[in-house]
C-alpha cells in the first residue's frame, strides 16, 4: 500500500508540474477572465509548492491531496477556456 501511494504520488507531481509548464493563458490580459485565468495558475503552483512540503514533513496522503487539488484547478480552466493546452489527452480533459 505504501508503494502504491508513493509511486501516484510522484505521478501526480510530476503531472501537476507538467501541466503547469505547458498551459498557457488564453484570455488577453488585464481582462477580468485573464486575471481569473491568472488566479487559477497561482492556486496550481501553491499546491504544488504545498504538496511539495508535504513530501518533505513525510505526509504523502495531504502531499498527493495537494497534487491532485492544484491539477484540478488547472483542468477545470482549461475546461472553460481560460488556458490553451495541448489536446492529447495526457494532462488535461478537454
Amino acid at each position: 500500500m505504501a508503494a502504491e501511494l508513493e509511486e501516484k504520488t510522484d505521478r501526480y507531481e510530476r503531472l501537476l508540474e507538467e501541466a503547469l509548464e505547458v498551459s498557457t493563458v488564453k484570455p488577453p490580459d488585464g481582462t477580468p477572465l485573464g486575471e481569473a485565468a491568472e488566479e487559477c495558475r497561482e492556486m496550481a503552483r501553491s499546491y504544488l509548492e504545498d504538496g511539495r512540503h508535504f513530501r518533505a514533513e513525510e505526509d504523502p496522503v495531504n502531499a498527493l491531496a495537494a497534487f491532485s487539488y492544484g491539477h484540478a484547478w488547472l483542468d477545470a480552466g482549461a475546461r472553460i477556456g481560460l488556458f490553451a493546452v495541448p489536446e492529447d489527452g495526457h494532462l488535461f480533459t478537454v
